[in-house]
Protein backbone atom coordinates (compact mmCIF):
# COMPACT_ATOMS: atom_id res chain seq x y z
CA UNK A 1 0.00 0.00 0.00
CA UNK A 2 1.36 3.40 -0.69
CA UNK A 3 1.69 6.50 1.15
CA UNK A 4 -0.32 8.16 -0.76
CA UNK A 5 -3.22 5.66 0.09
CA UNK A 6 -2.37 6.06 3.78
CA UNK A 7 -2.63 9.75 3.47
CA UNK A 8 -5.73 9.61 2.10
CA UNK A 9 -7.86 7.45 4.26
CA UNK A 10 -6.29 9.70 7.09
CA UNK A 11 -7.56 12.82 5.23
CA UNK A 12 -11.30 11.26 4.56
CA UNK A 13 -11.51 10.20 8.29
CA UNK A 14 -11.17 14.05 9.05
CA UNK A 15 -13.48 15.25 6.07
CA UNK A 16 -16.11 13.06 7.11
CA UNK A 17 -15.95 13.63 11.00
CA UNK A 18 -19.55 13.34 11.56
CA UNK A 19 -20.74 10.81 13.73
CA UNK A 20 -20.90 7.49 11.56
CA UNK A 21 -19.47 9.36 8.99
CA UNK A 22 -16.77 7.53 8.43
CA UNK A 23 -15.70 3.94 9.40
CA UNK A 24 -12.71 2.17 8.36
CA UNK A 25 -13.83 -1.00 7.73
CA UNK A 26 -10.38 -3.10 6.87
CA UNK A 27 -7.21 -2.51 6.74
CA UNK A 28 -4.25 -5.38 5.75
CA UNK A 29 -0.93 -5.28 3.35
CA UNK A 30 -2.77 -8.10 0.80
CA UNK A 31 -6.33 -6.49 0.58
CA UNK A 32 -5.85 -3.12 0.91
CA UNK A 33 -8.36 -0.76 2.87
CA UNK A 34 -11.63 -0.95 3.00
CA UNK A 35 -13.69 2.36 4.09
CA UNK A 36 -17.36 2.76 4.42
CA UNK A 37 -19.06 6.56 3.69
CA UNK A 38 -22.23 7.51 5.08
CA UNK A 39 -23.68 10.43 3.54
CA UNK A 40 -26.66 12.41 2.35
CA UNK A 41 -27.25 14.37 -0.47
CA UNK A 42 -27.90 17.26 1.78
CA UNK A 43 -31.49 18.82 3.32
CA UNK A 44 -34.21 17.13 5.04
CA UNK A 45 -35.16 15.41 2.12
CA UNK A 46 -31.75 14.32 0.88
CA UNK A 47 -31.13 10.53 0.10
CA UNK A 48 -29.00 8.61 2.68
CA UNK A 49 -26.59 6.62 1.22
CA UNK A 50 -24.04 4.23 2.22
CA UNK A 51 -21.37 3.73 -0.29
CA UNK A 52 -18.05 0.89 0.37
CA UNK A 53 -15.14 2.26 -1.27
CA UNK A 54 -12.20 -1.04 -1.49
CA UNK A 55 -8.83 0.42 -2.02
CA UNK A 56 -6.40 -2.34 -3.62
CA UNK A 57 -2.93 -2.61 -2.56
CA UNK A 58 -1.76 -1.16 -6.25
CA UNK A 59 -4.40 1.93 -6.07
CA UNK A 60 -4.68 4.28 -7.28
CA UNK A 61 -2.90 2.78 -10.13
CA UNK A 62 -6.60 0.57 -10.83
CA UNK A 63 -9.80 2.70 -9.16
CA UNK A 64 -11.74 0.96 -6.53
CA UNK A 65 -14.21 -1.20 -5.89
CA UNK A 66 -17.75 0.13 -5.04
CA UNK A 67 -20.94 -0.73 -3.32
CA UNK A 68 -24.09 1.25 -2.98
CA UNK A 69 -26.80 0.77 -0.34
CA UNK A 70 -29.25 2.86 1.12
CA UNK A 71 -32.69 2.50 3.09
CA UNK A 72 -34.48 5.27 0.86
CA UNK A 73 -33.41 4.01 -2.56
CA UNK A 74 -34.45 1.31 -4.12
CA UNK A 75 -32.02 -1.71 -5.44
CA UNK A 76 -32.45 -0.66 -9.22
CA UNK A 77 -31.62 3.50 -7.94
CA UNK A 78 -28.55 1.58 -5.79
CA UNK A 79 -27.24 -0.07 -9.13
CA UNK A 80 -27.38 2.42 -11.51
CA UNK A 81 -25.56 5.10 -9.12
CA UNK A 82 -22.75 2.29 -8.49
CA UNK A 83 -22.47 2.39 -12.33
CA UNK A 84 -22.28 6.03 -12.21
CA UNK A 85 -19.45 5.79 -9.71
CA UNK A 86 -17.59 3.38 -11.25
CA UNK A 87 -17.61 5.06 -14.84
CA UNK A 88 -16.57 8.34 -13.25
CA UNK A 89 -13.80 6.64 -11.43
CA UNK A 90 -12.37 4.94 -14.41
CA UNK A 91 -12.47 8.51 -15.95
CA UNK A 92 -9.96 9.88 -13.60
CA UNK A 93 -6.52 10.30 -13.03
CA UNK A 94 -4.63 7.54 -10.99
CA UNK A 95 -4.36 9.43 -7.92
CA UNK A 96 -6.09 9.68 -5.15
CA UNK A 97 -10.16 10.32 -6.17
CA UNK A 98 -12.51 9.37 -3.10
CA UNK A 99 -13.18 12.53 -1.85
CA UNK A 100 -13.97 13.54 -5.45
CA UNK A 101 -16.15 10.75 -5.72
CA UNK A 102 -18.73 11.03 -2.68
CA UNK A 103 -19.06 14.58 -4.37
CA UNK A 104 -20.71 13.04 -7.25
CA UNK A 105 -22.38 10.90 -5.40
CA UNK A 106 -24.26 13.78 -3.36
CA UNK A 107 -25.18 15.15 -6.50
CA UNK A 108 -26.54 12.07 -7.18
CA UNK A 109 -28.62 12.34 -4.65
CA UNK A 110 -30.12 15.34 -4.92
CA UNK A 111 -30.47 14.72 -8.19
CA UNK A 112 -33.19 11.66 -7.17
CA UNK A 113 -34.70 14.28 -4.44
CA UNK A 114 -35.08 17.63 -6.63
CA UNK A 115 -38.38 16.58 -8.58
CA UNK A 116 -40.11 16.70 -4.38
CA UNK A 117 -38.36 19.82 -3.98
CA UNK A 118 -40.17 23.28 -3.63
CA UNK A 119 -37.93 26.92 -4.64
CA UNK A 120 -37.23 27.60 -1.03
CA UNK A 121 -35.87 23.68 -0.26
CA UNK A 122 -33.55 23.81 -3.10
CA UNK A 123 -30.90 26.27 -1.40
CA UNK A 124 -28.02 25.11 -0.29
CA UNK A 125 -28.28 24.59 3.62
CA UNK A 126 -26.12 26.56 6.07
CA UNK A 127 -23.51 24.91 7.84
CA UNK A 128 -21.17 26.41 10.55
CA UNK A 129 -17.51 24.56 11.53
CA UNK A 130 -15.30 25.01 14.44
CA UNK A 131 -11.76 24.00 13.67
CA UNK A 132 -8.88 23.60 15.98
CA UNK A 133 -5.68 24.38 14.60
CA UNK A 134 -2.49 22.91 16.12
CA UNK A 135 0.19 25.86 15.24
CA UNK A 136 0.32 28.68 12.88
CA UNK A 137 4.39 29.62 12.74
CA UNK A 138 4.26 31.11 8.71
CA UNK A 139 1.53 33.67 9.44
CA UNK A 140 1.19 35.71 6.46
CA UNK A 141 1.63 32.56 4.41
CA UNK A 142 -0.63 30.20 6.22
CA UNK A 143 -3.68 33.04 6.48
CA UNK A 144 -3.31 34.46 3.10
CA UNK A 145 -4.04 30.73 1.88
CA UNK A 146 -7.21 30.45 4.67
CA UNK A 147 -8.46 33.93 3.50
CA UNK A 148 -8.49 32.97 -0.38
CA UNK A 149 -9.58 29.42 0.21
CA UNK A 150 -12.73 31.19 1.69
CA UNK A 151 -13.38 33.32 -0.69
CA UNK A 152 -12.76 30.38 -3.45
CA UNK A 153 -15.11 28.53 -1.77
CA UNK A 154 -17.33 30.65 -0.87
CA UNK A 155 -17.05 30.53 2.67
CA UNK A 156 -17.37 33.07 5.29
CA UNK A 157 -15.79 33.10 8.84
CA UNK A 158 -13.34 34.20 11.66
CA UNK A 159 -9.81 32.99 12.76
CA UNK A 160 -9.24 33.63 16.52
CA UNK A 161 -6.02 33.50 17.35
CA UNK A 162 -5.34 32.82 21.03
CA UNK A 163 -3.71 29.84 23.14
CA UNK A 164 -5.73 27.59 21.55
CA UNK A 165 -6.06 28.99 17.32
CA UNK A 166 -9.78 28.30 16.09
CA UNK A 167 -11.55 28.92 12.18
CA UNK A 168 -14.93 29.51 12.31
CA UNK A 169 -16.59 28.51 8.89
CA UNK A 170 -20.05 29.30 7.67
CA UNK A 171 -20.82 28.14 4.44
CA UNK A 172 -22.50 24.82 2.03
CA UNK A 173 -21.44 21.94 3.61
CA UNK A 174 -19.83 20.57 1.01
CA UNK A 175 -17.45 23.83 0.63
CA UNK A 176 -16.89 23.11 4.17
CA UNK A 177 -15.62 20.18 3.39
CA UNK A 178 -13.23 20.77 0.44
CA UNK A 179 -11.77 23.21 3.00
CA UNK A 180 -11.17 20.43 5.51
CA UNK A 181 -9.43 18.27 2.18
CA UNK A 182 -7.12 21.28 1.92
CA UNK A 183 -5.45 21.84 5.09
CA UNK A 184 -4.72 18.07 5.47
CA UNK A 185 -3.21 17.88 2.24
CA UNK A 186 -1.58 20.96 0.97
CA UNK A 187 1.31 22.58 2.87
CA UNK A 188 0.12 25.56 4.78
CA UNK A 189 3.04 26.10 7.11
CA UNK A 190 6.21 25.27 8.52
CA UNK A 191 7.73 22.77 11.23
CA UNK A 192 10.11 23.79 14.10
CA UNK A 193 12.82 23.30 12.00
CA UNK A 194 11.68 25.60 8.93
CA UNK A 195 11.02 22.80 6.63
CA UNK A 196 7.06 23.22 4.79
CA UNK A 197 4.54 20.98 6.57
CA UNK A 198 0.70 20.09 5.88
CA UNK A 199 -1.63 20.58 9.13
CA UNK A 200 -2.12 16.78 10.12
CA UNK A 201 -3.30 17.81 13.70
CA UNK A 202 -6.38 19.69 12.36
CA UNK A 203 -9.28 18.93 14.70
CA UNK A 204 -13.13 19.35 13.87
CA UNK A 205 -14.50 20.42 17.01
CA UNK A 206 -17.89 20.93 15.93
CA UNK A 207 -20.40 20.56 12.44
CA UNK A 208 -24.01 21.26 12.26
CA UNK A 209 -26.79 22.94 10.77
CA UNK A 210 -27.11 26.31 11.70
CA UNK A 211 -30.29 29.16 11.66
CA UNK A 212 -28.86 32.29 10.68
CA UNK A 213 -30.51 35.85 10.49
CA UNK A 214 -29.14 38.55 7.82
CA UNK A 215 -27.44 40.56 11.10
CA UNK A 216 -25.66 36.82 11.86
CA UNK A 217 -24.26 35.63 9.19
CA UNK A 218 -20.52 36.24 8.54
CA UNK A 219 -19.37 38.79 6.48
CA UNK A 220 -15.76 37.87 4.78
CA UNK A 221 -13.17 36.00 6.30
CA UNK A 222 -11.84 37.83 9.44
CA UNK A 223 -8.76 37.30 11.57
CA UNK A 224 -9.15 38.23 14.93
CA UNK A 225 -7.06 38.34 18.28
CA UNK A 226 -8.13 37.48 22.00
CA UNK A 227 -5.60 37.18 24.80
CA UNK A 228 -8.33 35.61 27.46
CA UNK A 229 -11.07 32.59 27.79
CA UNK A 230 -14.01 35.89 28.53
CA UNK A 231 -12.32 37.72 25.58
CA UNK A 232 -12.81 33.90 23.19
CA UNK A 233 -16.41 34.03 24.55
CA UNK A 234 -17.23 37.35 23.26
CA UNK A 235 -16.16 36.41 20.33
CA UNK A 236 -18.37 33.35 19.64
CA UNK A 237 -21.36 35.93 21.57
CA UNK A 238 -20.77 38.45 19.13
CA UNK A 239 -22.06 35.93 16.52
CA UNK A 240 -24.73 34.95 18.16
CA UNK A 241 -22.83 31.23 18.42
CA UNK A 242 -22.86 31.42 22.38
CA UNK A 243 -24.35 27.64 22.57
CA UNK A 244 -21.59 26.79 20.15
CA UNK A 245 -19.52 28.03 22.41
CA UNK A 246 -20.54 26.33 25.63
CA UNK A 247 -20.18 22.57 23.64
CA UNK A 248 -16.29 23.06 22.16
CA UNK A 249 -15.07 25.22 25.19
CA UNK A 250 -14.85 21.54 27.27
CA UNK A 251 -12.35 20.40 24.41
CA UNK A 252 -10.14 23.18 24.52
CA UNK A 253 -6.72 23.21 26.56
Amino acid sequence: MSDATFDEVSVLSAIYCGEGEFHLVRQSAQDGFVVRINCSGGGDKGQNVSVVFHLHPNYPSCPPDISVSSTGLSRTQCHNIRQKLLDKAAALPSEPMVHQLVEYLQQQCVELTEDHKTGEDAVKDEWVAVLLLDHIRSRNHYVGLLERWSQQLQLTGRLLLGQNILVILQGARCDIKEFYRRLKTVKVDVDASGKKCKERMMKVLIETTFNFSCQDSLQGFVVRNYHSLPELTAAFQELNMTELCEQILPTLK
